[in-house]
């Protein structure tokens, strides 16, 4: 065929064609290894047609113009000018494809972040008056540097803050409970600079067996409260299994590099009752899927608080009636 169409050309040349005439390692298929990254479980998928392929550790994925342009390192005009000459007959790919050597991750600079203090006994009676946390949650958390406050010119107000021990991913909310107005009355701040996709506490979280991965800074406090309730001998012992990590937004999803960090966990997934929150849980899962792992997602189906409203989030299983905990039992893996 003569000066084929892109229509003409993705008919013709698949990602499977492309994946033998390159000779890239494994095969494809529903569910294969990434062809051009170490992957521990298959976490690489080509569609049964050949047209599409995803990368669900990554994120990535696309049709076979953008495969072609990923394995040869071509933009996508030069991409598509060259898939349209494969098609065609008129040029032959390289005799084998030799996949980059891994870089190290680019440095990100560290956000601006305002002077975090420790919570005074004031500030974490306060917080846990407003969200209705045990402080003895709060006081752990505060422990292990993952929960600050601050007052500064730019909060206007007194703020407490989710963080991490890099520094790399903070979020603010007002101790008065109001929203920020620059942000029309949003409650949740992810501070300029952060690195919104990165779960925070995951690299805190290294020496315990289990994880809570929840969505969002209330029930990532609410879980210290949990892991201390089911889990320690005593609250004031620090002597939980499970440690609690955050994604701080339901449409984040879990970075690549954090993946390996979850390998040999036993994860327990708090994602909102909503329709977001669905999403966010099946997302998370699917890309856990490819690390050992193993991971299911709570179900807050029939849970109901003592005011009688259902329960939406793990904050709202600290206040849930008698027959709400009997159904429970144990929340935390």
């Amino acid at each position: 065929m003569k000066n084929p169409t892109i229509q003409d050309a993705k008919a013709r040349l698949r990602i499977t064609d492309l994946w033998t005439r390159y000779q890239l390692p494994g095969t494809p298929g529903k569910s294969c290894r990434s062809p051009w990254r170490e992957d521990q479980k298959p976490s690489f998928s080509v569609s049964a047609d050949g047209f599409l392929w995803h990368d669900f550790a990554t994120g990535e994925g696309g049709d076979a113009i953008d495969f072609l342009a990923r394995i040869a390192g071509l933009d996508r005009t030069t991409a598509c000018r060259t898939f349209l000459e494969i098609a065609g007959g008129g040029i032959l790919a390289p005799a084998k494809f030799t996949a980059p050597k891994p870089t190290a991750p680019t440095p990100r600079a560290k956000p601006s972040l305002p002077v975090l203090e420790i919570g005074t006994a004031a500030d974490l009676e306060a917080l846990a008056k407003l969200r209705g946390i045990g402080l003895e949650g709060l006081q752990w958390a505060s422990e292990r540097g993952v929960l600050r406050f601050t007052t500064s010119q730019r909060f206007g107000v007194r703020a407490w803050i989710v963080t991490d021990g890099q520094r790399m991913n903070a979020q603010a909310r007002r101790l008065d409970g109001q929203g920020w107005a620059h942000l029309e009355g949003a409650k949740a701040w992810t501070l300029p600079g952060s690195w919104a996709a990165w779960p925070l506490a995951i690299r805190e979280a290294a020496d315990f067996p289990a994880i809570a991965l929840c969505e969002g800074s209330p029930d990532f406090l609410a879980a210290h409260y949990f892991a201390l309730w089911e889990q320690a001998s005593h609250h004031a012992k620090r002597d939980a299994q499970c440690a609690p990590v955050a994604m701080l937004g339901a449409s984040q999803r879990i970075h690549a590099d954090a993946l390996p960090l979850f390998a040999g966990k036993r994860v327990r997934i708090f994602c909102h009752a909503d329709e977001a929150g669905q999403r966010s849980a099946h997302q998370w899962a699917e890309q856990l899927a490819t690390v050992d792992v193993s991971a299911d997602a709570f179900d807050f189906t029939g849970l109901v608080r003592e005011d009688g409203k259902p329960a939406k989030d793990l904050n709202d299983c600290l206040h849930l009636n008698a027959d709400g905990f009997g159904q429970t039992e144990r929340i935390l893996p």
